[in-house]
């Protein structure tokens, strides 16, 4: 008999699917609710570690139901030097380049290239800081009214999955004629509409239709110098489908509620306050926790990316399991309220995932001018203070700008074609469209979550969500990075 999995999402579909294999875990889900564990503990020697395990699945039938499962086994404590001032990140340059884990050596951070050369995944990039430009200093928390105002809209987009083992697209469903298909076009509807409490509600709604039975382009070509042109008229426009008659992806709600970290532009990381950790007991053993963790990047007001994290935790927390990634970027066409006139008028500058190049470790490596600010959830607040204010959950905001420097994994080693066996070193997935997306393990515990978004103008957008050992949200970050283009030290 097949242990349930707790759901923790609403969503209304036509045919409900499994969470873990469809595209319905891609946005919005009502406050996510964990069962009770009893003996919470904190690890307390090297044996005790978090495990990360990547599974796949791929759709076997009309319905999309999971096929077979790959699992590979990743661990964590990594290195990541990452300093809060000039005078500890001197003193963390003379420590010199860090060593092994736990007396075992050198581990070597592996990577895995596409057919032709193309990385896929890799091993964490180290972050170190060089000169501090700014302490943190506190900032005014985001206003939710403007918040609401900035995601409201009519928004076009395009969506992919892609494998939490190789970072390769997998089939979004079956066709009619038995075939994949890997690419889809949306049509979310996001308004803010009054509610019983003090802050309005987030009530969204998105179509989808489904295409490309051919798989991703650039992965399959037989050369790195391809004809665009040619590219482009494979698949077919947006503007040819009637996106408002197709198919509802997903249809659900937000508030402003726990959990949520989200900032004016309309970017935002959403996922538990807290995840199940420590021993499971009786009551509850055949229970797996499953959580959503949806994070959202923002350029320029009108275009932004999605990136959906479905995570499975198991043994007390011990064992996490990423059940799928989902990619959605989208942009702005009109207000909510000015649907009818749009109507699909304006084209969709947005190329599917399919047709698009992956950013490579290279691009990111280098000097970086990195302006952070980062989210602090406060614990034991009282609860009449709590109804003062109308938060669930009060943040702390702190902002901060370092020159920062990001290096390749050391004693990096690619490999070809062949199946990742350990993926003890992976944890970033290098995606289509500019995109990575991690979870990761550092070297003191600490779960971070986290998405990227790197354009050719040489800025680098970045979300990241961390979970401490006791299992509590511990802080987010929302960071934008501008690569240093000059060759010599500035006088």
């Amino acid at each position: 008999m097949q242990s349930p999995f707790l759901h923790l999402c609403k969503s209304f579909v036509s045919s409900p699917l499994p969470c873990q294999n469809q595209t319905l875990c891609s946005g919005f889900q009502n406050p996510l609710r964990i069962p009770s564990i009893p003996n919470f503990r904190r690890p307390n020697n090297d044996n005790e570690r978090r495990r990360i395990v990547a599974q796949s699945y791929r759709p076997n039938d009309g319905n999309s139901r999971p096929g077979n499962k790959e699992k590979t086994t990743l661990k964590g404590n990594k290195e990541n030097v990452w300093s809060v001032d000039n005078e500890m990140a001197e003193k963390e340059k003379r420590k010199g380049k860090p060593k092994g884990r736990g007396g075992r050596g050198k581990r070597l951070g592996r990577r895995r290239k596409g057919k032709f050369g193309r990385v896929l995944v890799s091993g964490t990039m180290l972050m170190e800081t060089e000169t501090v430009l700014q302490t943190q200093e506190p900032v005014i928390k985001p206003i939710w009214r403007t918040f609401a105002s900035s995601v409201s809209g009519i928004w076009k987009g395009v969506g992919a999955v892609f494998s939490p083992i190789t970072a390769e697209m997998e089939p979004l469903e079956i066709g009619k004629k038995n075939e994949n298909l890997y690419d889809c076009y949306t049509l979310s509807r996001i308004e803010a509409l009054p509610s019983s409490s003090t802050s309005s509600e987030i009530q969204r709604k998105i179509n989808w239709v489904t295409l490309n039975p051919h798989g991703e382009f650039f992965q399959n070509a037989e050369s790195e110098e391809v004809d665009q042109t040619g590219v482009d008229s494979l698949l077919p426009k947006f503007e040819s489908f009637n996106l408002k008659a197709s198919d509802v992806m997903e249809e659900d709600s937000m508030g402003d509620e726990p959990g949520l970290v989200y900032f004016e532009d309309g970017s935002y990381s959403r996922g538990p306050v807290k995840i199940p950790v420590g021993e499971d007991s009786e009551s509850n053993y055949y229970l797996t926790p499953t959580f959503k963790f949806e994070q959202c990047l923002v350029k320029g007001c009108h275009k932004r990316v999605r990136v959906v994290h479905t995570i499975e935790f198991t043994n007390g927390g011990a064992d996490i399991q990423i059940m799928r990634v989902g990619v959605y970027e989208e942009q702005w066409v009109s207000p909510s309220n000015y649907e009818d006139q749009s109507n699909n008028d304006a084209p969709l500058e947005l190329k599917p995932f399919s047709q698009r190049k992956r950013t490579q470790p290279s691009e990111l490596t280098g000097s970086w001018k990195v302006f952070e600010v980062s989210a602090t959830p406060i614990y034991g607040v009282e609860e009449d203070e709590i109804e003062f204010t109308g938060e669930t959950t009060p943040y702390v905001y702190l902002c901060t700008e370092a020159l920062k420097r990001r290096n390749l994994p050391e004693t990096s080693v690619s490999f070809g074609d062949e199946e990742m066996v350990d993926m003890q070193d992976v944890s970033v997935m290098w995606l289509p469209g500019g995109v990575t997306a991690y979870v990761d393990v550092k070297k003191d515990g600490v779960l971070c979550v986290g998405v990227g978004w790197y354009s050719d103008e040489g800025i680098n957008l970045v979300m990241e969500r961390d979970y401490g050992l006791d299992g509590n949200l511990k802080e987010v970050r929302s960071k934008s990075e501008v690569k240093r283009r000059w060759t010599q030290e500035p006088k």
